[in-house]
């Protein structure tokens, strides 16, 4: 006050002062709203952690920014044409970092939100239930809309904080138009990845944790990008495949699955016999307790499918749930080699049959005389 450096003593002041409220803040924050004893740790924040966290940081360096356009003099709402261009920087500067707060609070209001309800259906509800769809669909679109959220957020708040520091925008947004509509159609593949992204949302084609096949990718929906989608294939390997890219998609992880199999008998093979034991058997895999939640119409013979050459080839047909019909199929083979091994029904495989020479003696000498053939007959004016 003396050497008249007010302006400067309040900036250390804040600077010295500021980041040591912040942290004292934050553990205050941490301290209220910590769980109860006993009980488990959410595993995203809370609304009251949120507010508490980041209000509070708000609130101090809003505060501080205030502080100092006090002591400084400097009026953030109203401009005079007196201003000198170093209090026009200062009033954007404050102005802009009041905005980004404001923005930063919304935004992790908006993402602990999104996160909350990301992590409630993280718990799978029994499958086929409206439950279970639900979640689903939030679980795809949810990281969709937090994206595009944080996009449109970012981009106001960028705007709004050029604005403060005295920049026109006006030019920057028209130029911004002109560009998109340059990008727009020198990256048509990149629109048209988004749009198919977008209808493909519409269209409810697929959902996050659904097995689908497109072209030569298959896999298991694990994320969405803006233009993208990451399958992960049954053996490891992810794709990341742009929406443009996928075309036709077969989802086979919808409502029910038909699984067909084809089993050869030997000609001999009792056929009454087999298609009872095959009956019996899906009797059994629909009563048992671990296979019968997954079973909507069980394993039943159709009928012979064809003659083979080695056997006949008998048609099975049972309908599942999507995804269990390869451990029930495996459990259905099992049963069926073992009640057809004891009931005398023998599998088809390849024979070759062997015949005495008695039995081969005609046929041998019928062949035996079409490969004899008469001499040429002499040439002429030669006796034989």
């Amino acid at each position: 006050w003396v050497v008249g450096f007010m302006r400067l003593f309040w900036l250390v002041a804040v600077a010295l002062l500021l980041p040591g409220a912040i942290k004292v803040a934050r553990m205050a924050s941490h301290h209220v709203s910590r769980p109860a004893s006993g009980s488990e740790a959410p595993s995203t924040p809370g609304l009251t952690a949120v507010f508490l966290d980041r209000g509070l940081r708000a609130l101090l360096i809003a505060g501080a920014a205030l502080l100092l356009a006090h002591t400084w003099q400097i009026d953030l709402v109203e401009m005079s044409g007196r201003d000198t261009f170093l209090t026009r920087l200062l009033r954007g500067v404050l102005s802009s970092i009041v905005i980004l707060l404001v923005a930063d609070l919304i935004w992790q209001v908006v993402k602990s939100l999104i996160d909350r309800q990301l992590s409630q259906t993280a718990t799978l509800s029994p499958p086929g239930t409206e439950a279970a769809v639900r979640q689903a669909r939030l679980r795809t679109l949810l990281p969709i809309f937090r994206n595009v959220i944080f996009v449109v957020l970012a981009i106001v708040a960028v705007m709004m904080a050029l604005s403060a520091l005295g920049v026109e925008i006006g030019p920057l947004i028209a130029g911004a138009g002109i560009v998109g509509v340059a990008v727009g159609f020198g990256s048509q593949t990149l629109v048209k990845d988004v749009i198919s992204g977008v209808f493909y949302l519409l269209d409810d084609a697929f959902r996050v944790g659904e097995y689908i096949t497109s072209g030569s990718y298959k896999g298991t929906v694990e994320s969405f990008e803006f233009r993208s989608v990451k399958l992960r294939h049954h053996r490891g390997p992810l794709f990341t495949v742009p929406f443009g890219v996928l075309g036709a998609v077969q989802n086979m992880s919808r409502d029910w699955v038909i699984d067909k199999l084809t089993i050869g008998v030997s000609y001999d093979s009792d056929f009454d016999k087999a298609k009872k034991l095959i009956k019996q058997i899906g009797k059994e895999l629909a009563e048992d307790p671990e296979f019968a939640p997954n079973i909507i119409e069980p394993l039943k013979m159709q009928g012979v499918e064809q003659f083979g050459d080695y056997g006949i080839q008998i048609r099975l047909k049972m309908m599942t749930k999507p995804g269990e019909q390869f451990v029930i199929r495996r459990r259905a083979l099992a049963l069926i080699k073992q009640a057809f091994d004891e009931n005398g029904i023998r599998f088809a495989v390849p024979t070759v049959q062997v015949a005495d020479r008695e039995e081969a003696g005609p046929v041998v000498a019928h062949q035996a005389l079409k490969l004899v053939k008469p001499p040429p007959p002499p040439p002429d004016g030669q006796a034989g």
